[in-house]
Order: C-alpha cells, then structure tokens, then sequence
C-alpha cells in the first residue's frame, strides 16, 4: 500500500551553518565590539537541541535574534523550526540569554491534529503515530498526495515535510 511518513524535521547542517554565519557576523559588527553577544547550538538529546542567544540589553538581544533569522532564511531553514516565545533570562551583570527551543519530532497534541483533518477531510487514507512521525497510508497515490496539500493547509504553523513516500 502506498504510504508517507508526515515529520518534523530541520535540516542540521543548515542550522549549524545559519549559526556559524551569525557567529561570524557577530565578531565583526561594530555595534557588537566588546560585547558579550553571541549565538550557540546545543543538544540536549539525539532529537532535542536548542539555540541559545547571548546579549548585554533587550535592545542587542533583538538584534542577535534578527540576524540569527536572516541568516537561518538566506540557508532555507524554516524560521517556524525555532520557538522564540520563551522568555530571555537575566544573568549575572547586564547578560542575558535567551534559550530558543528547536522544534523536531511531532508531538502527539500535533499527530492528533493531522488526524483529525485526515478523517474531516473525507480522503480515503489512514493516519497513525509512530514514534515521531505520523504514517499515512491509502490506496492511491492521489489520495496521499491530496493529504499532503490538505495538511500544508490545515496545519500552518508547524513546518512539516513528508519522508518515505512509497508507492
């Protein structure tokens, strides 16, 4: 039967060159001279990573993240990826850091809405959650390919991406 896994998933390499080129940006831009501003990759566990935006004010926050969104839109990294509604911490001094969850791996309040538009939508397909993805599964590869636009759609604010398309 033909079937497609729906995922959330970035792409690595460019993440971590959208942040090197920040990082690079940022040593050489006077307005950052002698600051303590800076952008950091990490990862906590094999699926959970997190950026982390250093600054002096709210003022050169806003801007370490500005640039760190150009540079991840100039890469072709979807900027719904990184959760910017956390809130920047106050550290020691003047310093701030800001910790940035990234997005992977669909959750399953996220799964519940795929399917849900799946069974309203009326197509011929099946959806179930397996680990981090939803499986969808029909009899033609036009009903899935239908769910895929239905889905984009349906579910504008997380950026989804299709794997193992089979046929």
């Amino acid at each position: 039967m033909p079937s497609f896994d729906a995922v959330i998933e970035p792409n690595l390499v460019e993440l971590r060159n959208a942040v090197e080129q920040a990082t690079k940006e940022i040593g050489t831009r006077f307005d950052f001279k002698g600051s303590s501003a800076q952008v950091d990759l990490t990862e906590k566990s094999a699926k959970e990573r997190e950026l982390v935006l250093w600054g002096d004010s709210d003022f050169q926050l806003e801007q370490v993240r500005d640039l760190l969104i150009g540079r991840l839109s100039k890469r072709g990294v979807d900027i719904r990826f990184c959760d910017f509604s956390t809130k920047p911490q106050k550290m020691g001094g003047d310093r701030l850091k800001w910790q940035v969850p990234v997005k992977s791996g669909v959750d399953a309040e996220t799964a519940k809405k795929m399917q849900t538009a799946l069974k309203a939508s009326k197509l011929k397909v099946q959806g179930a959650f397996q680990g981090d993805a939803l499986r969808v599964t029909g009899t033609k590869r036009d009903d899935l390919q239908a769910a895929m636009a239905l889905m984009r759609k349906e579910l504008t604010d997380v950026p989804l991406s299709f794997d193992n398309f089979r046929s």
